[in-house]
């Protein structure tokens, strides 16, 4: 079932999923296993339980809540009745299970905290990318997500409606403001970027103020770059001053209120560290039922 439940926009790998859920279940049952439920539940004992949305958002992480179940019970019976990306109100109920009680109460933990953060991360995106309605401009997220947890915060923006940027340094050429330091300039830096790279390598670089952005549009060398911290007016000024001839992306500084005013200011992209490492639980909760 995991396939049918992930968001139709977004793959996430079968071994991301299974990678975290181990991981997590191993940190939660230590060495003994869930001993209150040994001690207190017999090991024959069935039960069903509704997993619910508290309050509305957009959905993501069905696919680990499933998984986590499963790998205690592989017999476990599981029916969805929502996907990832779904936009839900609250109190829909989203799943039911059916099985060995002590798996449910042993996996509950770890499947609500799953489903809980990647649809806080989804529903914090989605409102991003309604208040940008129609421009061009793209909500992405960056490499500001928890450890361990990357391609998972990722596979949620995109669950949202949002993009991806980098899921590491090696995806492409981001030159940041230390970069330039060490290599003496934004001539040199983009010069020894563009001698390095193969021809499908994109070379975006960060400028923070409108003197370095001119000195990059002379080299010609970037396909990208990223506003730093400019503000609306400013961002304004760099967009006429590009006028096409480079990827527009505005980062630092934008939130909720601000981003639909740089995406009329024209940039193609606004990023936002805070849709993965500021994000509220969504809150889900699991009733089982005897």
């Amino acid at each position: 079932m995991t396939h049918a439940l992930l968001c139709p926009d977004a793959f996430l790998s079968p071994l991301e999923i299974e990678e975290a859920i181990e991981r997590a279940l191993k940190e939660d049952l230590g060495r003994a296993g869930d001993v209150t439920t040994i001690a207190t539940v017999p090991p024959e004992t069935r039960g069903s339980a509704v997993l619910a949305a508290r309050k509305g958002g957009c959905i993501a992480g069905l696919p680990l809540v499933e998984a986590a179940f499963r790998k205690l019970a592989p017999d476990m019976e599981i029916t969805a009745h929502v996907r990832d990306g779904d936009k839900v109100a609250a109190k829909t109920v989203l799943m039911t299970v059916r099985g060995p009680a002590r798996a449910m109460l042993a996996a509950e933990r770890v499947a609500l905290n799953f489903v809980g953060h990647m649809s806080g991360v989804a529903t914090a995106t989605s409102e991003y990318v309604q208040r940008v309605g129609q421009t061009k401009t793209r909500v992405t997220c960056t490499r500001k997500t928890l450890p361990g947890l990357r391609a998972l915060q990722k596979y949620a923006i995109r669950c949202g409606g949002g993009f991806n940027h980098r899921f590491g340094l090696d995806d492409a050429v981001l030159i940041k403001d230390n970069h330039v330091a060490v290599a003496g300039g934004i001539r040199p830096v983009l010069e020894s970027a563009r001698a390095c790279v193969g021809h499908l390598v994109k070379i975006e670089i960060e400028v923070d103020s409108l003197e370095q952005l001119r000195e990059v549009l002379d080299c010609g060398l970037a396909d990208a770059v990223l506003l730093d911290n400019f503000d609306v007016a400013r961002t304004r000024e760099a967009v006429k001053m590009i006028a096409g001839r480079l990827i527009v992306e505005s980062s630092g500084g934008v939130t909720l209120d601000t981003v639909a005013d740089y995406a009329r200011a024209g940039v193609d992209y606004v990023s936002s560290g805070a849709l993965t490492h500021s994000v509220i639980n969504l809150d889900i909760g699991l009733d089982i039922e005897m």
